[in-house]
């Protein structure tokens, strides 16, 4: 299996420039003191340190002649390729951590293929290198560079010998030589491409904000950048405004709501956190006051709002030409640029199993897409953008924009949401769902959280069809705030800043984390127990035994619902609610043992990858077997009996009451047997708010410890040692 190479062509291509550039007029100066012109290292040295590659030492020397460390020589190397160090795969040394100083430089070199360790599994940061063991890297390299390690080395002025231990002067020299070699050949000068009269579009694109409000004075400065440069760019939200912050906790939409209507957007779709308030007594009245106050129209053509009385009048299951803001459509034409350009929206269909919709019911994606764009060609629209909430590669059991791209004719953009991918340029779906070859439609999506504004440009054919396209993704972090977006945000910031900042009393000398799986770490608090699950499903079992007379065998939480780690230090109230941030309420629950076992089959069906219906656990221990077929793993589930002071099986026939949220007991996450449950009124609310009963929890706590206590333990995971 070849590598997958980590360096950078244009950016090598950069440094031999200066490289090259260096090695002819560097010689005749002096950088170091005890390197001077007539040096037979000079070139390399001054080279590599005028591209910032190596550096000298606090007294002006750069010691040509000492000996240099694998380590050491591991960075020099990644440091002159341009290897990516920060997206590295852990190559599992025993005697190198994640914070060793050359972690980074030597991951990336493994991942290319030109280093490798011993056979003991060790690197050996701190040995010295020698010329066989360079000659043998510069041997791996060769693949990339027109030249072999022999003539590298003499080219270099290196006099070989094997066991001899290489300095850091000889180094030098061979990297800047090796670099010279590989300077690409002039290129000729571009030529204008010739107009046409293709029509052309530009979008500008964010998903996901989940309230974070903060971050808007930047996307706003970003907006108007692009706008300066594209004036008829649309702007368009493919959903989840809502839930995140403290800004969605106090305000619930309406510190967004200025900032998108400021930003001027042409259109938005809902997400399935606009409906996380449908389980509260105002039901989706937050919703519908959003929606009311927009200066924009809502789109969504399979989302039926007929049943909920607080949307009537406000909802038109059309195609518009003429929309107005604050009301919701299925789709709207709108005149760009001399064209009209037809936009509908898409809500994922699991909304109704994350989130909280009530009487607000799915119809099938693939249905309504086809509809709308029959609707749009009807009206001589050939020009079609779906702003859709269904994620990019999310479960196909339900929707995703890969399969609307494949199973709906005439769509050219999919504007997308939900996933919280990071595209960086435009994927392209030019194939059906047979494998047949069919007009491009490309998807964008932006990530998260305000974090980048996505920016693609189209151009059409005479036909319609798109011929040239280009995107990126715009990195807000760095850019200024813009100055009126700071005044629209005080007020809210000062209110939440004062809620965020108290301290609840209680200090921690560990982070409680809530890690999410990686290439470098598998554990998650959506595949693993972790403390913090641990402490919230405590104070959940505490909480609901203090609310009924029933026996409340154990609690549970959905790992998905766990959004934030709290840092060591004095905790806040902020940090709290971070942590458990959609408002969710405590619930009681009347279910079999059978039910039980099945909901936790549910709950592992998907270990030991990440399954937001992970469910932590509190008064009980199960051990599942994640080598064994979904539906199949539960080895043991097992409740702590307060009579006999033990735990004890959970048996298929006996009923047992059970602490979650109301998401969960409403069957969120797909917990089909909880939905049951729920619709044969064996659930009880309870009203009471996590974060304020895990809050109650950390000042109840008089020790927290920072291990696991084996509550869930899969049986096919290999031990630690």
């Amino acid at each position: 299996m070849k590598k997958k190479r980590m360096y950078s062509a244009t950016a090598l291509a950069a440094f031999t420039a200066v490289a090259v550039g260096a090695t002819g007029v560097m010689a005749e100066e002096t950088i170091f003191t005890d390197v001077t012109a007539n040096h037979p290292y000079a070139e390399g040295i001054n080279a590599l340190t005028s591209a910032g590659i190596v550096k000298g030492f606090g007294d002006g020397t750069f010691k040509p002649d000492a000996t240099v460390t694998r380590g050491q020589a591991a960075k020099m190397i990644a440091g002159a390729l341009k290897l990516d160090t920060t997206n590295v795969k852990n190559p599992n040394f025993k005697d190198i951590k994640t914070s060793n100083q050359y972690y980074s430089q030597i991951a990336a070199l493994v991942a290319t293929g030109f280093v490798n360790g011993y056979e003991d599994g060790t690197f050996r940061t701190a040995d010295k290198i020698t010329h066989n063991q360079l000659a043998k890297i510069l041997t791996n390299v060769s693949a990339v560079y027109p030249i072999d390690a022999t003539t590298l080395l003499t080219e270099a002025k290196v006099l070989f010998n094997p066991t001899k231990q290489l300095t850091r002067g000889e180094l030098s020299s061979v990297l800047a030589t090796m670099l010279a070699a590989a300077a690409p050949a002039p290129q000729p000068e571009p030529q204008p491409e010739p107009e046409t009269n293709n029509y052309k579009l530009s979008i500008m694109h964010v998903n996901d904000t989940h309230g974070r409000v903060d971050a808007f004075p930047k996307l706003m400065t970003a907006v108007n950048e692009q706008r300066a440069k594209t004036p008829d760019a649309l702007l368009l939200h493919a959903g989840d405004v809502f839930s995140g912050t403290l800004y969605f906790n106090e305000f619930e939409g309406q510190a967004d709501l200025p900032f998108l209507n400021a930003l001027k957007f042409d259109a938005i779709t809902l997400g399935n956190h606009e409906f996380d308030l449908g389980s509260s007594p105002e039901g989706h009245k937050a919703l519908a006051e959003f929606i009311k106050a927009s200066q924009f129209p809502v789109l969504t053509a399979n989302v039926d709002f007929t049943k909920d009385s607080l949307f009537t009048g406000m909802f038109s299951d059309l195609v518009s030409s003429e929309p107005e803001n604050g009301k919701i459509y299925a789709g709207m034409i709108k005149e760009v640029n001399g064209e009209k350009v037809g936009i509908f929206g898409l809500t994922t269909a699991e909304t109704k199993d994350i989130a909280s919709p009530g009487s607000v019911a799915f119809e099938n994606y693939i249905d309504e897409a086809k509809k709308a764009v029959k609707a749009f060609e009807d009206k001589g629209v050939d020009k079609i953008i779906a702003l859709t909430h269904i994620g990019f590669d999310d479960n196909p059991a339900y929707d995703n924009d890969q399969i609307l791209a494949k199973s709906v004719p005439g769509i050219d953009i999919i504007v997308g949401g939900h996933s919280h991918t990071e595209l960086k340029e435009p994927v392209v779906v030019d194939t059906n769902t047979v494998g047949e070859k069919k007009d491009a439609t490309l998807i964008v999506q932006a990530k998260e959280y305000a974090g980048f504004l996505g920016t693609v440009n189209v151009e059409f054919d005479e036909n319609g069809v798109i011929v040239k396209h280009d995107g990126q993704l715009v990195e807000i972090g760095k850019l200024a705030d813009d100055a009126e977006g700071l005044k629209m945000l005080a007020p809210f910031k000062e209110k939440v800043d004062a809620i965020s900042k108290a301290e609840i009393g209680v200090t921690i000398a560990e982070d409680l984390v809530s890690p999410r799986a990686s290439d470098d770490n598998p554990v998650s608090v959506r595949n693993s127990e972790t403390v913090l699950g641990n402490i919230i499903t405590d104070g959940m079992l505490a909480k609901a035994k203090q609310y009924t007379d029933k026996k409340v065998v154990m609690a549970l939480q959905n790992g998905g619902g766990i959004r934030a780690a709290i840092p060591a230090g004095n905790i806040t109230t902020g940090q709290v609610i971070t942590v458990l941030p959609f408002g969710n309420t405590l619930a009681l629950m009347d279910v079999t043992g059978a039910e039980l076992k099945a909901a936790f089959e549910h709950s592992v069906k998907d270990a030991p990858k990440e399954n937001g219906g992970f469910l932590h656990i509190s008064g009980a221990k199960l051990e599942y077997d994640s080598s064994k077929e979904a539906g199949s793993r539960v080895v043991s589930l097992k409740y702590y009996d307060e009579a006999t002071k033990a735990y004890v099986d959970v048996a298929d026939n006996e009923t047992y009451t059970v602490a979650t949220n109301a998401f969960t007991a409403k069957g969120g996450d797909g917990f089909s047997t909880f939905e049951k449950a729920y619709g044969e009124g064996r659930v009880t609310d309870l009203g009471l708010s996590d974060w304020e009963n895990l809050k109650e929890q950390l000042l109840s706590m008089k020790e927290i410890k920072f291990t696991t206590e084996g509550r869930i333990v899969d049986t096919a995971a290999p031990a630690e040692k």
